[in-house]
């Protein structure tokens, strides 16, 4: 990974897309995965508003482990080293796809969520808001019971459902992140999922040098100024 270490220490502005590969590494199943979220029976209706409007109560049995059970989880050696580059001055900014929090839990400052995030919750009927926390608070004072505002309301995380919007500043920021690079880094995603996977190439058109790690090919390895395949190799390289 030379090349690429070369390329970061000589960049003014590297810029980062984390995917679901990086939270693998901490234990974290992949929704998409033989494991995941997916894979469970209502699974289409999940992640989708209009059930959520509907019956709000299938998003919550389907997201109480892989959801609301991600304070059990720590970050993993690619968020550690992301915050290390941070902390030299190379690293501008971190878009995700990912919902876990563990970038901003370990310690990057400018993280920007383009699929949305649990960590706030705001209810359906009347927009009164809740930390994650405290809707965790909830659920494990009432188990099996939907969070609901005292107007009756249910809570609904800020991740984006099926039917909704991408957060608009979240994914301009990560726009720009990724236009105003001259390093990007593509880790843990089959750049898959639009728009987000659109982030690298806005990179691409700038002139940044793109270095993809992931397990998987993905559409823009030919175009990659290097592609690897081991997240952890990256994250120990980076940190050497």
């Amino acid at each position: 990974m030379k090349k690429m270490i070369e390329a970061i220490r000589n960049a003014r502005h590297v810029g980062c897309l984390t995917g679901a590969g990086v939270s693998t590494l901490c234990g974290i199943p992949d929704f998409r995965g033989p494991q995941g979220l997916y894979k469970q029976k209502d699974a289409e209706r999940i992640f989708d508003i209009d059930w959520f409007d509907r019956d709000p109560s299938i998003y919550y049995r389907g997201c109480a482990e892989l959801v609301y059970g991600l304070d059990r989880f720590e970050p993993g050696p690619v968020h550690r080293a992301l915050k290390h580059l941070e902390d030299m001055g190379q690293l501008k900014g971190i878009a995700t796809q990912n919902i876990d929090m563990l970038h901003q839990k370990a310690g990057s400052s400018n993280v920007y969520e383009v699929h949305g995030s649990p960590i706030l919750h705001h209810c359906r009927r009347c927009g009164a808001e809740k930390t994650f926390a405290e809707v965790l608070a909830m659920l494990r004072a009432a188990p099996g019971e939907v969070p609901r505002c005292t107007c009756g309301g249910a809570y609904k995380p800020d991740i984006t459902f099926f039917g909704e919007a991408l957060p608009e500043a979240a994914f301009a920021a990560a726009q720009s992140l990724a236009m105003r690079s001259d390093v990007f880094l593509v880790l843990g995603t089959s750049l898959t999922v639009f728009p987000a996977a659109g982030l690298p190439r806005l990179a691409l058109q700038g002139g940044a040098k793109v270095f993809i790690v992931n397990a998987q090919p993905t559409s823009l390895d030919p175009f990659a100024a290097g592609v690897y395949r081991d997240l952890a190799e990256f994250a120990n390289a980076l940190l050497r």
